[in-house]
């Protein structure tokens, strides 16, 4: 038996390292800019959460080249200031990087945030909400909301809300919510948001990322007039540290991993949806819609479902404390 489970991972490894062969030969995802302008976000700010690493570090490398001002807005701030001094070294970019502490699971340090940003920037262009949080055990923000819907939708929920006014008066300007093609095995249980009567971390992060979409969805509509458009995307399957909170079998992670090399996206190919939507003029005054790899997608029913949206968004402004 032992030998036969042997040869089974000797086989699998196997065909592991003929896909990273495969994969490290083939072309990789280019990157979307170019053309004649080097810098064609010079002048524009671009505040983006969780932007320390993976996709958001990604991503704001990519607008940094573009000449954008970029506000990186994170949790731990050491972490960020040490991401930022490896970014100024390794891409000596045109634009400027900014970073602020944001903790998007607490309402208090986002409120924080938000004032400070008022009080400092005189525009704002593009708000990108990226940070996320996937599958961890159950646990609660610090204002009592279960974690996933808490940071997920909530926090970002406030924070684009406090902001808005700043980035009306910088029209036109842009909204891009990063969600997931997991969005497809949430609901919205209105009778249990806060996951108290069951958890399921899978669903949980699901039904954030079903939530990211028609928060989305309804914030396009309000703003129809305004010219600030508000879009989502899915990134696609990126290898981040997302995933820490998953524990995978000691034999099974090596396997793993070199699979994930060889067919996961890298934060720079996953980063290039919301760089699209964050800085192509193809894309100018398109709202309320939903993209991945760069291209518009067909969303489920239930993500579309407008009577969902605004009641979310109605119990959202009680959650969040949002006083009309």
């Amino acid at each position: 038996m032992a030998v036969a489970t042997g040869l089974a991972l000797l086989a699998a490894l196997g065909g592991g390292l003929w896909l990273a062969a495969r994969r490290l030969a083939g072309s990789r995802a280019p990157r979307l800019h170019g053309g004649g302008d080097a810098a064609p976000m010079r002048g524009k700010t671009v505040l983006i959460t969780g932007a320390n690493s993976g996709l958001g570090r990604a991503t704001a490398a990519e607008l940094l080249r573009l000449g954008a001002r970029v506000i990186m807005g994170c949790r731990d701030r050491g972490r960020a200031q040490e991401a930022a001094g490896q970014l100024r070294r390794e891409l000596r970019p045109p634009g400027e990087l900014v970073v602020k502490e944001l903790d998007l699971a607490s309402l208090r340090s986002v409120r924080a945030f938000c004032q400070e940003v008022l009080q400092e920037e005189p525009r704002l262009d593009v708000l990108i909400n990226n940070a996320g949080i996937f599958q961890c055990p159950y646990m609660k923000t610090e204002d009592g909301f279960e974690m996933q819907f808490g940071v997920n939708h909530l926090g970002h929920f406030l924070l684009t809300n406090l902001l808005l006014g700043l980035l009306k008066s910088s029209a036109p300007s842009r909204i891009v919510v990063v969600s997931s093609k997991l969005y497809k095995y949430g609901e919205i249980n209105f009778e249990d948001l806060n996951s108290e009567e069951s958890y399921n971390k899978s669903f949980c992060y699901s039904r954030s990322k079903l939530a990211n979409v028609l928060f989305t969805r309804e914030l396009a509509r309000r703003l129809e007039g305004t010219q600030v458009s508000a879009n989502a995307l899915h990134p696609g399957i990126v290898r981040t540290n997302l995933g820490r909170h998953i524990r995978l079998p000691l034999l099974v992670k090596p396997l793993f991993d070199l699979v994930s090399w060889a067919f996961f996206k890298t934060p720079l190919e996953g980063a290039q949806t919301s760089v699209y939507l964050a800085s192509s003029p193809d894309v100018e005054g398109v709202s309320g819609r939903y993209f991945g790899d760069c291209k518009e997608e067909e969303l489920l029913p239930k993500a579309m479902d407008e009577s969902v949206a605004r009641k979310l968004w109605d119990i959202s402004e009680v959650m969040v404390g949002i006083l009309k």
